[in-house]
């Protein structure tokens, strides 16, 4: 235990160099555990106003007035701004460090990764790129949200709505699906950095992310203590995506309860905090995290006091996501794909669905009627039922017909038009069928002398219930020719 705690200050001490060589940071938001666990210095007042100043200045030129401060942290600030073309308000976040071009602020990595993530429904959109030559100031204009997690819960006195909880880690958990399936991960999930507008809730804060693909060793010193992995804490930088599913557990356990699951004071209290409430993990998982660090460890066994002691009333299938979520070997950690498939996001799953297919008819039923074909019916029909119907019929060579003959080829074109969950009714209409090429010549011209009636026409398919023609010759022309019968309707044909 004292080989991990001197290696433990020897860390600090690097951080240390690595942090006073950067831009002087600011002190955090919150009394949470910091980024870098580093003793930050407040910049000299007149350098904070002239950094004030400067994007101010910068913001008015490209047509942004700045309303008021939202928060900052160690490598930006985050202000509410109001754009002076359309009036909307929007969130700016402007980087403390300095650029050199507009190609180099397009290739920061929090910049290339939410134009690689977008557009997605739980996923911060980035609505303009501001770079400002003069001052190399570079900043991020981006949707703006009513408050995050950590501010929606905050001096909450009463637990959250099971319902609630269930829709907001919904929503956590498909932001990191989405996020993992395009090769990025967060490395630093936290309340703080996932944002909330009514029922909609959008992961953000992109600074910390990296490649999927990207070899280790990473970053050793990354993510906010509380809410860090074992494996950021016991290897030298050896780590995956799965930190994020860490992450995002001990969220779903803050949400929850509307307390911290692990609040360590420092690096060696933080794993301290995490065995007595997870128990020491076996010698062989601890052996694994032994090869990738310089300096070894050894922890006394523990057995831990368990989840479900530390959180009342929880349904036994929330518990069961969040030990899945809280597995000590990274290799046996639930991903996040898995994670929505999950018991406890049945009804969430369910309830998508019905929206989905909702939507999916509302937007069929507002393209119809737009198209103008809700009432015409007869577009709507196949070419197939059609036959069906007027088999057997002969539609008359009347200006009639030319008028709806054009409706006969339109059904081959209404081939795509969507099935409607309801049936059409039945109409008492005739409808012409569509018309049919015979293989054979064009029927010849002939003159027929007639005494107010027309000779019946009888084929050899259909079975006419009229006289036979009175001249056999006139027979032996059609003898070739397959058509129906005319019936005598009232007198007429």
């Amino acid at each position: 235990m004292m080989h991990y705690s001197n290696w433990l200050i020897d860390v600090k001490n690097r951080a240390s160099l690595r942090n006073a060589c950067k831009t002087p940071p600011n002190t955090d938001r919150s009394n949470k555990g910091n980024v870098a666990d580093t003793q930050n210095n407040n910049p000299q007042p007149n350098t904070a106003k002239t950094c004030e100043h400067t994007v101010t200045t910068h913001l008015w030129k490209s047509g942004y007035k700045i309303i008021k401060k939202i928060g900052e942290g160690t490598f930006s600030e985050v202000l509410k701004t109001q754009s002076l073309k359309d009036g909307k308000f929007y969130a700016c976040k402007t980087m403390k460090q300095t650029i050199n071009s507009l190609e180099q602020a397009n290739n920061l990595r929090e910049v290339q990764a939410m134009k690689r993530l977008s557009p997605h429904a739980n996923i911060i959109q980035l609505h303009e790129l501001i770079f400002d030559k003069e001052t190399g100031t570079v900043s991020l204009i981006c949707e703006l949200m009513d408050m995050n997690i950590y501010e929606f819960i905050q001096g909450r006195e009463t637990p959250l709505p099971d319902h609630t909880v269930k829709h907001y880690m919904y929503q956590l958990c498909k932001s990191l699906a989405h996020m993992h399936r395009c090769g990025i991960f967060h490395r630093d999930v936290k309340p703080e950095n996932i944002l909330i507008k009514q029922n909609v809730l959008k992961l953000g804060d992109f600074g910390s992310c990296r490649s999927v693909y990207s070899k280790p060793p990473h970053t050793e010193y990354i993510s906010t203590r509380w809410y860090r992995a074992p494996e950021c804490l016991l290897t030298d930088g050896y780590y995956s995506l799965k930190m994020d599913i860490w992450s995002t557990g001990c969220v779903f356990f803050e949400i929850m309860s509307l307390n911290p699951l692990f609040p360590g004071t420092n690096e060696l209290d933080q794993v301290a905090k995490i065995h007595d409430v997870l128990g020491t993990p076996e010698q062989s998982l601890l052996q694994k995290f032994k090869q990738s660090r310089a300096m070894h460890f050894n922890f006394h066994p523990k057995k831990g006091s368990g989840l479900s002691r530390l959180i009342s009333n929880c349904p036994a299938p929330a518990l069961s996501l969040l030990y899945q979520m809280l597995a000590y070997d990274p290799n046996e950690r639930i991903s996040a794909e898995t994670a929505l498939r999950h018991t406890y996001f049945r009804e969430a799953r369910l309830t998508e669905k019905k929206a989905e297919s909702l939507h999916r008819v509302s937007g069929i039923m507002d393209g119809v009627g737009r198209s103008g074909t809700h009432n015409s019916l007869d577009q709507i029909w196949r070419p197939a039922k059609l036959g069906k119907q007027l088999r057997g019929r002969h539609t008359r060579q009347t200006p009639l017909m030319s008028h709806n003959m054009k409706h006969v080829a339109e059904p081959l074109i209404k081939r795509n038009i969507p099935h409607y969950p309801a049936e059409l009714p039945k109409l008492n209409m005739v409808v012409p069928g569509p018309q049919i090429s015979f293989p054979v010549s064009p029927m010849p011209t002939f003159t027929v002398t007639h005494q107010g009636a027309l000779p019946a026409i009888t084929s050899k398919k259909c079975q006419s219930r009229l006289a036979k023609p009175r001249d056999e010759s006139h027979r032996a022309t059609f003898k070739t020719y397959h058509m129906p019968p005319l019936d005598r309707k009232h007198g007429g044909y």
